[in-house]
């Protein structure tokens, strides 16, 4: 954190109005740090089913897959389980497309917000995350 100089502050007044697209940046702000958290850990969640897909490439087709549903374990055929796994890459793909959308709007607002603020307050009011 960096303190400023009594240069660098400017004396003006906050309005109402500068306070609520303060406070509406910060909103902004805490909604796209959860949603690029969840948005990672989808992903890291995507890698795994990948990288389980592959694995069981090198299955026997005979073999049962313990796949787990929940908090249990199932034992599926090699096919069933493949489906399984395509079908939760699919939906998580999905997921993953409409968090980014999600995090692009959000970030188009901010941005919006910041041209404003930025251009009332300068460099008194530090907007960077």
């Amino acid at each position: 954190m960096k303190m400023l100089d009594q240069n660098d502050e400017a004396d003006t007044e906050v309005t109402w109005a500068d306070q609520q697209n303060i406070n509406a940046f910060s909103r902004l702000n805490m909604k796209i740090q959860n949603l690029e958290d969840a948005y990672a850990e989808r992903k890291k969640e995507k890698e795994y089913l990948d990288d389980l897909s592959s694995e069981l490439e090198l299955a026997d087709e005979d073999e049962l897959i313990p796949y787990r549903i929940g908090d249990a374990f199932v034992s599926l055929s090699l096919e069933a389980c493949l489906k399984r796994i395509e079908a939760e890459q699919g939906e998580l793909s999905s997921e993953l497309e409409t968090a980014s959308k999600k995090i692009d709007g959000i970030q188009a607002e901010m941005d919006k917000l910041k041209v404003v603020l930025y251009r009332k307050f300068g460099n008194s009011i530090n907007l960077e995350r």
